[in-house]
């Protein structure tokens, strides 16, 4: 089991109650919030990450809605209702403005923090992740069946959807993975995890993300088979100014290969720490 930071539950008001890691980082350090994919939790997303972003900044990683040990509510999933999540969670914790680090669908909850709370967004990253989902027909298809099970799966009783799941997701997923790791999959709540990805598929910010005016950066994988690069490369250039990070890995790369990837996270971020407070970006972390 990796080293993973404390970790505690949080009430969110009129909302729920979630599960959070933090570091404090440096004293009077900017915040990051980290924001995971469709179907991992945060640590399963973040594990490699959490100590060497903690050096330059205040990290908070929370679990979204029906995801790990996130909010469970008989609500239908919404993105848009986990970018409010954070915006809360900030509330609680304090913490007026921060960079929003979305990987994946954390990506899609990241673009949503800028259109609905930009006044608490200092900048952007967004890594693996994309404005869209769906475009082909047959992408169409399978969000379209994906959104059908999602909406049966409100009428299964919860003992079936936890053995369906078991049986056809996390039994084989997990075969070869840790078991910390395992357990992360086997907590959470499958019918929020399909209706998430059915809101996956209908997602497209395609029309306002040339409005984004805060710094961002993108970190693009250059082999991904999940998000398509070319869809990662074209949210990068619909938004002004944006910073592209190139990495050489699947959509995996986040641990795959974090000797990769964590360094230009942490670049990314600090780049858009800096442009946020005006700062020369001119020096750089791999100097």
């Amino acid at each position: 089991m990796p080293d993973l930071p404390p970790g505690r539950h949080i009430h969110l008001p009129g909302r729920g109650t979630t599960y959070i890691r933090e570091l404090p980082g440096p004293d009077g350090a900017p915040a990051v919030i980290l924001l995971h994919g469709w179907t991992a939790t945060a640590d399963l997303n973040f594990f490699t990450c959490y100590e060497e972003l903690a050096k330059h900044f205040r990290v908070i990683a929370l679990d979204h809605r029906g995801h790990g040990r996130g909010i469970r509510t008989s609500q239908p999933f919404r993105l848009s209702d986990c970018a409010d999540d954070v915006a809360s969670l900030a509330d609680q914790l304090g913490i007026n403005t921060f960079i929003p680090v979305g990987y994946s669908m954390g990506g899609t909850v990241a673009q949503l923090m800028w259109k609905r709370h930009e006044n608490r967004v200092r900048g952007l990253v967004l890594a693996a992740t994309s404005g869209y989902f769906a475009s082909s027909t047959r992408e169409r298809r399978a969000f379209t069946l994906l959104t059908g099970i999602s909406n049966a799966s409100r009428y299964t009783p919860r003992q079936v959807r936890d053995w369906i799941s078991d049986r056809l997701y996390v039994s084989r997923k997990t075969m070869t993975w840790e078991p910390w790791a395992a357990h992360q999959l086997s907590s959470h709540d499958w019918r929020h995890i399909l209706e998430a990805g059915a809101a996956l598929g209908r997602f497209d910010s395609r029309e306002w993300l040339p409005e984004v005016d805060v710094p961002t950066s993108v970190l693009v994988n250059l082999e991904d088979r999940v998000v398509k690069t070319h869809r990662q490369q074209g949210l990068a250039s619909s938004i002004r100014n944006a910073r592209v990070f190139e990495i050489d890995g699947d959509h995996d790369s986040v641990w795959a290969q974090a000797e990769q990837f964590v360094p230009a996270l942490v670049e990314a971020c600090r780049d858009v720490d800096r442009r946020a407070t005006g700062i020369s970006s001119d020096s750089s972390l791999f100097e």
